[in-house]
C-alpha cells in the first residue's frame, strides 16, 4: 500500500488512526473478495444456481398445461 500523506488541515492521532483503520480495513476487504473470486473460478452460466430454478407459469387459458413441460 502506498504511504498516505496528510495535505490539508492538522489531524489528531485519534482522528487519523481512525481514518488508516477504515482504509486498511477497505484494502483487506477488497483483497478477500479478490482471492474469493480467483478460488471459485470464471463465473459462467452453468454454475449459475438461478439455473436451476423453474420458471415462473405466466397467467393464461393452459398455464396449468405448460407448467410440466421440460425447459
Amino acid at each position: 500500500m502506498p504511504p498516505i500523506q496528510v495535505l490539508h488541515g492538522q489531524p489528531t492521532p485519534e482522528e487519523l488512526a481512525t481514518v488508516l483503520a477504515v482504509v486498511h480495513s477497505r484494502a483487506a476487504a477488497q483483497a478477500a473478495a479478490e482471492a474469493a473470486s480467483r478460488a471459485s473460478g470464471p463465473a459462467t452460466p452453468w454454475t449459475d444456481p438461478a439455473r436451476r430454478l423453474r420458471p415462473t407459469p405466466h397467467p393464461s387459458v393452459h398455464a396449468w398445461r405448460t407448467s410440466g413441460w421440460a425447459r
